[in-house]
Protein backbone atom coordinates (compact mmCIF):
# COMPACT_ATOMS: atom_id res chain seq x y z
CA UNK A 1 0.00 0.00 0.00
CA UNK A 2 1.43 3.39 -1.01
CA UNK A 3 1.99 6.28 1.43
CA UNK A 4 -0.98 8.28 0.11
CA UNK A 5 -3.28 5.29 0.64
CA UNK A 6 -1.97 4.87 4.19
CA UNK A 7 -2.53 8.55 4.93
CA UNK A 8 -6.03 8.33 3.53
CA UNK A 9 -6.81 5.27 5.63
CA UNK A 10 -5.42 6.95 8.75
CA UNK A 11 -7.59 10.01 8.14
CA UNK A 12 -10.67 7.82 7.68
CA UNK A 13 -10.01 5.94 10.92
CA UNK A 14 -9.34 9.15 12.87
CA UNK A 15 -12.50 10.73 11.48
CA UNK A 16 -14.61 7.71 12.39
CA UNK A 17 -13.23 7.62 15.94
CA UNK A 18 -13.82 11.33 16.53
CA UNK A 19 -17.47 11.28 15.38
CA UNK A 20 -19.70 12.84 18.04
CA UNK A 21 -23.38 13.48 18.79
CA UNK A 22 -24.15 17.01 20.00
CA UNK A 23 -27.41 17.93 21.73
CA UNK A 24 -29.21 21.28 21.66
CA UNK A 25 -32.27 21.66 23.84
CA UNK A 26 -33.78 22.79 27.11
CA UNK A 27 -34.02 21.41 30.67
CA UNK A 28 -35.91 18.30 29.57
CA UNK A 29 -32.69 17.28 27.79
CA UNK A 30 -30.04 19.03 29.89
CA UNK A 31 -27.73 17.76 32.61
CA UNK A 32 -29.53 18.32 35.91
CA UNK A 33 -32.92 18.67 34.26
CA UNK A 34 -34.98 21.33 35.97
CA UNK A 35 -33.30 20.85 39.36
CA UNK A 36 -34.81 19.36 42.49
CA UNK A 37 -33.77 15.80 41.73
CA UNK A 38 -34.83 15.84 38.08
CA UNK A 39 -32.71 14.87 35.08
CA UNK A 40 -32.68 15.50 31.34
CA UNK A 41 -33.04 12.60 28.91
CA UNK A 42 -29.89 13.59 27.04
CA UNK A 43 -27.82 12.40 30.00
CA UNK A 44 -28.74 8.78 29.23
CA UNK A 45 -28.42 8.82 25.45
CA UNK A 46 -24.73 7.87 25.38
CA UNK A 47 -25.39 4.45 26.94
CA UNK A 48 -27.31 3.48 23.81
CA UNK A 49 -24.75 4.65 21.23
CA UNK A 50 -21.30 3.58 20.09
CA UNK A 51 -20.08 7.17 19.75
CA UNK A 52 -19.79 9.89 22.42
CA UNK A 53 -22.49 12.44 23.22
CA UNK A 54 -21.87 16.08 24.13
CA UNK A 55 -24.90 17.54 25.92
CA UNK A 56 -25.12 21.27 25.16
CA UNK A 57 -28.76 21.56 26.28
CA UNK A 58 -29.43 24.43 28.73
CA UNK A 59 -32.38 24.73 31.06
CA UNK A 60 -34.88 27.47 30.33
CA UNK A 61 -33.88 28.01 26.72
CA UNK A 62 -36.07 28.25 23.64
CA UNK A 63 -35.08 28.08 19.99
CA UNK A 64 -34.97 31.87 19.99
CA UNK A 65 -33.00 32.41 23.22
CA UNK A 66 -30.58 29.60 22.38
CA UNK A 67 -29.95 31.44 19.11
CA UNK A 68 -29.85 34.99 20.52
CA UNK A 69 -27.37 34.05 23.24
CA UNK A 70 -25.00 32.53 20.69
CA UNK A 71 -25.40 28.99 21.99
CA UNK A 72 -26.18 27.59 18.55
CA UNK A 73 -23.12 29.39 17.17
CA UNK A 74 -20.95 27.95 19.92
CA UNK A 75 -22.27 24.43 19.36
CA UNK A 76 -21.78 24.59 15.60
CA UNK A 77 -18.29 26.04 15.94
CA UNK A 78 -17.34 22.97 17.98
CA UNK A 79 -18.91 20.62 15.44
CA UNK A 80 -16.79 18.67 12.98
CA UNK A 81 -17.69 17.05 9.68
CA UNK A 82 -19.38 13.74 10.33
CA UNK A 83 -20.89 14.74 13.67
CA UNK A 84 -24.61 14.52 14.41
CA UNK A 85 -26.57 17.45 15.89
CA UNK A 86 -29.89 16.67 17.59
CA UNK A 87 -32.12 19.73 18.07
CA UNK A 88 -35.19 19.65 20.32
CA UNK A 89 -37.03 22.74 21.58
CA UNK A 90 -40.60 23.84 22.24
CA UNK A 91 -41.30 23.87 25.97
CA UNK A 92 -40.14 27.46 26.44
CA UNK A 93 -41.14 28.84 23.02
CA UNK A 94 -44.76 29.64 23.83
CA UNK A 95 -46.21 33.16 23.81
CA UNK A 96 -45.43 35.13 26.95
CA UNK A 97 -48.32 37.61 26.92
CA UNK A 98 -48.08 41.39 26.80
CA UNK A 99 -44.41 41.62 27.81
CA UNK A 100 -41.74 39.72 25.91
CA UNK A 101 -39.74 37.21 27.95
CA UNK A 102 -36.87 36.82 25.50
CA UNK A 103 -37.93 33.27 24.66
CA UNK A 104 -41.21 33.32 22.75
CA UNK A 105 -41.21 32.89 18.98
CA UNK A 106 -43.48 34.43 16.38
CA UNK A 107 -46.51 32.15 16.05
CA UNK A 108 -46.82 30.16 12.84
CA UNK A 109 -45.55 27.17 10.93
CA UNK A 110 -43.03 28.63 8.51
CA UNK A 111 -39.60 30.17 8.16
CA UNK A 112 -40.47 33.75 7.14
CA UNK A 113 -43.04 34.50 9.87
CA UNK A 114 -42.28 37.49 12.11
CA UNK A 115 -44.03 39.57 14.73
CA UNK A 116 -43.26 42.48 17.03
CA UNK A 117 -43.20 42.29 20.82
CA UNK A 118 -42.71 44.78 23.61
CA UNK A 119 -39.88 44.27 26.08
CA UNK A 120 -39.98 45.01 29.80
CA UNK A 121 -38.30 48.36 29.06
CA UNK A 122 -40.98 49.33 26.55
CA UNK A 123 -38.87 48.70 23.45
CA UNK A 124 -40.56 47.18 20.41
CA UNK A 125 -38.50 44.45 18.76
CA UNK A 126 -38.93 42.01 15.88
CA UNK A 127 -38.95 38.29 16.59
CA UNK A 128 -38.99 35.34 14.20
CA UNK A 129 -40.68 31.98 14.01
CA UNK A 130 -39.58 28.75 15.68
CA UNK A 131 -38.59 27.47 12.23
CA UNK A 132 -36.41 30.52 11.54
CA UNK A 133 -34.16 29.88 14.52
CA UNK A 134 -34.05 26.10 14.06
CA UNK A 135 -33.49 26.15 10.31
CA UNK A 136 -30.67 28.67 10.59
CA UNK A 137 -28.95 26.30 13.00
CA UNK A 138 -29.59 23.37 10.67
CA UNK A 139 -28.04 25.27 7.75
CA UNK A 140 -24.97 26.12 9.83
CA UNK A 141 -24.56 22.49 10.90
CA UNK A 142 -24.87 21.31 7.30
CA UNK A 143 -22.25 23.83 6.25
CA UNK A 144 -19.85 22.19 8.72
CA UNK A 145 -20.54 18.78 7.21
CA UNK A 146 -22.59 17.61 10.20
CA UNK A 147 -25.86 15.70 10.07
CA UNK A 148 -28.70 17.55 11.85
CA UNK A 149 -31.69 15.71 13.30
CA UNK A 150 -34.86 17.54 14.33
CA UNK A 151 -36.67 16.02 17.31
CA UNK A 152 -40.12 17.03 18.50
CA UNK A 153 -40.72 18.33 22.00
CA UNK A 154 -41.49 15.70 24.65
CA UNK A 155 -44.94 15.45 26.29
CA UNK A 156 -45.89 16.82 29.70
CA UNK A 157 -47.47 14.53 32.29
CA UNK A 158 -50.97 15.53 31.24
CA UNK A 159 -53.55 12.81 30.59
CA UNK A 160 -56.85 12.66 28.73
CA UNK A 161 -59.10 9.58 29.02
CA UNK A 162 -56.29 7.32 30.09
CA UNK A 163 -53.74 8.47 27.51
CA UNK A 164 -51.14 11.22 27.28
CA UNK A 165 -52.85 14.34 25.93
CA UNK A 166 -52.37 15.20 22.28
CA UNK A 167 -49.32 17.06 20.92
CA UNK A 168 -48.97 20.84 20.77
CA UNK A 169 -48.14 23.01 17.77
CA UNK A 170 -44.37 22.68 18.25
CA UNK A 171 -44.57 19.00 17.34
CA UNK A 172 -46.13 20.01 14.02
CA UNK A 173 -43.54 22.74 13.57
CA UNK A 174 -40.66 20.28 14.08
CA UNK A 175 -42.15 17.82 11.60
CA UNK A 176 -42.56 20.60 9.03
CA UNK A 177 -38.93 21.61 9.46
CA UNK A 178 -37.81 18.04 8.84
CA UNK A 179 -39.80 17.95 5.61
CA UNK A 180 -38.66 21.38 4.37
CA UNK A 181 -34.99 20.78 5.14
CA UNK A 182 -35.09 17.10 4.05
CA UNK A 183 -33.49 15.93 7.31
CA UNK A 184 -34.41 13.18 9.75
CA UNK A 185 -37.35 13.95 12.01
CA UNK A 186 -37.88 11.94 15.19
CA UNK A 187 -41.35 12.25 16.67
CA UNK A 188 -40.06 12.13 20.22
CA UNK A 189 -43.46 13.24 21.49
CA UNK A 190 -45.27 10.27 19.96
CA UNK A 191 -42.68 7.70 21.00
CA UNK A 192 -42.56 9.00 24.57
CA UNK A 193 -46.37 9.15 24.72
CA UNK A 194 -46.53 5.53 23.54
CA UNK A 195 -44.09 4.49 26.27
CA UNK A 196 -46.08 6.36 28.91
CA UNK A 197 -49.39 4.95 27.69
CA UNK A 198 -47.95 1.46 27.96
CA UNK A 199 -46.77 2.10 31.52
CA UNK A 200 -50.00 3.82 32.55
CA UNK A 201 -50.77 7.07 34.33
CA UNK A 202 -49.96 5.88 37.86
CA UNK A 203 -46.45 4.65 36.98
CA UNK A 204 -45.71 7.60 34.71
CA UNK A 205 -46.70 10.12 37.38
CA UNK A 206 -43.96 8.77 39.64
CA UNK A 207 -41.49 10.10 37.06
CA UNK A 208 -42.55 13.71 37.80
CA UNK A 209 -41.54 14.63 41.37
CA UNK A 210 -41.96 18.39 41.14
CA UNK A 211 -44.21 19.37 38.24
CA UNK A 212 -45.71 18.05 35.00
CA UNK A 213 -42.63 18.85 32.89
CA UNK A 214 -39.38 17.68 34.48
CA UNK A 215 -38.63 13.99 34.87
CA UNK A 216 -36.79 12.06 37.54
CA UNK A 217 -33.72 10.10 36.41
CA UNK A 218 -35.95 7.03 35.98
CA UNK A 219 -38.34 9.02 33.82
CA UNK A 220 -35.50 10.55 31.81
CA UNK A 221 -34.27 7.06 31.01
CA UNK A 222 -37.69 6.12 29.61
CA UNK A 223 -37.68 9.32 27.51
CA UNK A 224 -34.17 8.53 26.24
CA UNK A 225 -35.25 5.01 25.31
CA UNK A 226 -38.23 6.48 23.45
CA UNK A 227 -35.89 8.69 21.41
CA UNK A 228 -33.71 5.71 20.54
CA UNK A 229 -36.76 3.73 19.43
CA UNK A 230 -37.81 6.63 17.20
CA UNK A 231 -34.26 6.89 15.86
CA UNK A 232 -34.17 3.19 15.01
CA UNK A 233 -37.46 3.59 13.15
CA UNK A 234 -36.09 6.48 11.10
CA UNK A 235 -33.78 6.63 8.10
CA UNK A 236 -31.03 8.40 10.03
CA UNK A 237 -27.41 7.35 9.64
CA UNK A 238 -27.17 7.71 13.42
CA UNK A 239 -29.29 4.55 13.74
CA UNK A 240 -26.22 2.58 12.65
CA UNK A 241 -24.44 3.89 15.77
CA UNK A 242 -27.02 2.41 18.16
CA UNK A 243 -25.47 -0.35 20.26
CA UNK A 244 -27.02 -3.63 21.44
CA UNK A 245 -28.55 -1.99 24.51
CA UNK A 246 -30.16 0.61 22.29
CA UNK A 247 -31.55 -1.98 19.91
CA UNK A 248 -33.18 -3.68 22.88
CA UNK A 249 -35.15 -0.63 24.07
CA UNK A 250 -38.91 -1.26 24.34
CA UNK A 251 -41.53 -0.15 21.86
CA UNK A 252 -42.43 -0.52 18.21
CA UNK A 253 -42.27 1.72 15.17
CA UNK A 254 -45.20 4.10 14.94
Amino acid sequence: MCMLQLLGLSFFILHAVSQTVRLAGDSTMAVGGGGGGTQGWGVFLSQFLTIPVVNDAVGGESARSYSDQGLFNSLVSSTQAGDFVIIEFGHNDVSAGAVDNGKQDAVGDGYDITSTVTTATGQTILIHSFAFYIENAIAAALDKGATPIISSVTPDNIWDNGQIAGPNRFVTYAQSIGIRRNITYVDHYAYTAAAYDALGETQTTTFYPNDHLHTSPAGALVVAEAFVRGLLCSDSLLASKVNSAGRAVPGNCL
